[in-house]
Formats: C-alpha cells, sequence, structure tokens
C-alpha cells in the first residue's frame, strides 16, 4: 500500500501506469482524483495545511484498513497540499481488487474517511478574504454509514 502527501502535482497518467503494472491478482482497478472547486465563480486559490508525520501515518492507515476490509491487492492515496488554484488536482486514489465491487467499495471508503478523518486544514482564499472549510454533515454521514455497515456484518 502506498500513501504520499506533497506539495508538487502528480502526474495521472503515470501514476495509474505504475499502479497497474504492479498488479497481478485483480480484476478491478478503480481510481477516483479530487479536484479544487469552485462553487461561487470567486474562488482564488484553496490553500491546505497538515502535520506531516501525522498526515502520512493517517493515509497509511487508512490504506491499510481499506486493504484488509476489502482484500485489495494494492492501494494508492496521494494527496496535496499548500496553495492549489481551481481545477487543479486536490488527491488520488487507486484500489486493485479481484472483483470491481471491492475495488470501487475500497476507493468509496477510502475517500470517505480523507473526506472525514484526514489531518488536513482547507482555507478558501477569494477576493482577500479567507475562510477555513468545515466538515458537513453529509461526510460524517457517509463516513458513520461504514461503521453501521461493518456492525450489521458482525450481528
Amino acid at each position: 500500500m502506498s500513501a504520499r502527501v506533497q506539495e508538487a502535482a502528480f502526474d495521472f497518467q503515470a501514476e495509474m501506469t505504475a499502479f497497474q503494472s504492479a498488479v497481478t491478482r485483480s480484476g478491478a482497478v478503480v481510481s477516483f482524483t479530487g479536484v479544487v472547486r469552485d462553487d461561487t465563480g470567486s474562488l482564488d486559490y484553496m490553500f491546505i495545511e497538515h502535520y506531516p508525520g501525522m498526515t502520512q501515518a493517517a493515509l497509511r492507515n487508512f490504506a491499510d484498513q481499506a486493504t484488509e476490509k476489502f482484500g485489495l491487492e494494492k492501494a494508492l492515496v496521494i494527496h496535496r497540499h499548500g496553495r492549489l488554484q481551481p481545477g487543479e488536482a486536490i488527491m488520488m486514489v487507486a484500489t486493485a481488487a479481484r472483483h470491481r465491487k471491492d475495488a470501487f467499495a475500497g476507493a468509496d471508503y477510502l475517500m470517505d474517511y480523507l473526506k472525514s478523518r484526514a489531518p488536513f486544514w482547507k482555507k478558501e482564499v477569494s477576493k482577500g478574504s479567507a475562510t477555513w472549510v468545515a466538515s458537513k454533515d453529509q461526510d460524517e454521514a457517509a463516513l458513520a454509514a461504514w461503521s453501521l455497515e461493518s456492525a450489521a456484518k458482525e450481528s
């Protein structure tokens, strides 16, 4: 499993080529890329802060959990920090599993944990004013659904 936190942009195609070339036992590869979204049309940029050691460990832990939970052969998480412009890629996940449902579920699980539990702080800067991005109820609900699913399977 691979998890990276970096300031520099990543080359999605190169990352996927490398990821897929190392997959030998899986019949499905799924990827997702998140980009800086400008909901208002006035976003100048987003600034993402983090604690390096803590963030790297958290992303690795999420990838390990997804691998175990969904039987993934391989998982990749890349998340950027620093100043990002609207339309730039913030992050990507890729998963490989024997079957597509597990690959999709693994990617979805990673996204929900990245969105709600990864130690990143995001600030949106528009026309000289800055606003910290707050967590959203829908993101917390998506994360809670994984716990409910696990509890249901155990009973």
